[in-house]
């Protein structure tokens, strides 16, 4: 890694990722006068993917505005090197290093009343989960989530998305779940069932550079306040987001998925 010069918090704030990548124009023949498309450009980080098998979409930029893209400068905070530090009121997570330097991801976080907060350790990781939902979720909203009792097989249907980080409390899982997600706008709010989501761009981003197990420190508001006051509170509240069973069990969706190739992993 190459030296990292020291930066203040609101210049870290402000860091952006400037370059961009432009997938190319497809060929247009030569009986169409028509001008041909333009090519489409992408923060870059944030392109089309191969992962798997799959192409993952990129993400435009509209949701990549101002602090809500990956950036990488020196830490700030107070959790101690190798460890993950989700700030869930400025909608933020951190992979501190040991040299202390750290990425940044913006993240989505649950609504009120829907988090948790102190240390957790995230003993495992998985690539292209599948996703059951939990009993108390059945319990608390089985019109929602009653459908899909199953559970929902890994690939591109699975709301856990590209990967997903288990956090435990000693030897009890917690249920919370670090993930990728296609709701975009979901990133830099609140507004899932209590998981922390990330761009499957990032989340993969973030697998590449960390093992298991690891500590994970969920920060409580009164830290939130004293480390970044200039975030805190970024975002809004979302109105639950509810998928159809048909979105996710019907037979197109079916039709259209296959389990992810992990020898392309």
């Amino acid at each position: 890694m190459s030296p990292v010069n020291q930066i203040s918090r609101r210049a870290f704030a402000a860091m952006t990722l400037a370059s961009t990548a432009a997938a190319c124009a497809p060929r247009v023949p030569a009986t169409d006068i028509s001008p041909p498309p333009a090519p489409v450009s992408f923060v870059e980080g944030y392109g089309p993917l191969e992962d798997a098998g799959y192409v993952l979409p990129g993400i435009p930029s509209e949701y990549l505005q101002g602090v809500n893209r990956r950036a990488t400068g020196i830490y700030n905070g107070e959790a101690r090197p190798n460890t993950l530090d989700v700030d869930p009121y400025a909608k933020f997570l951190y992979h501190v290093r040991k040299d202390g330097t750290t990425t940044r991801y913006p993240v989505g976080v649950g609504r009120a009343g829907r988090s948790i907060r102190g240390t957790t350790t995230m003993k495992f990781m998985r690539q292209w989960p599948g996703w059951t939902p939990t009993q108390n979720m059945l319990r608390t909203e089985p019109e929602v989530y009653g459908p899909f009792r199953a559970g929902i097989p890994g690939g591109l249907r699975s709301p856990l998305g590209a990967r997903a980080l288990y956090l435990f409390r000693g030897s009890r899982d917690t249920h919370y779940r670090i993930h990728g997600t296609n709701d975009l706008e979901s990133i830099g709010n609140s507004g899932s069932a209590g998981c922390i989501r990330m761009f499957n761009q990032d989340v993969i981003h973030l697998y590449n550079q960390i093992e298991a197990p690891m500590q994970v420190i969920i920060r409580s508001p009164e830290e939130s306040m004293r480390v970044d006051p200039e975030n805190f509170g970024r975002g809004v509240e979302l109105p639950p987001k509810i998928i159809s069973a048909e979105e996710l069990l019907g037979e197109e969706a079916i039709a259209n998925d296959r389990p992810p190739q992990f020898d392309d992993v």
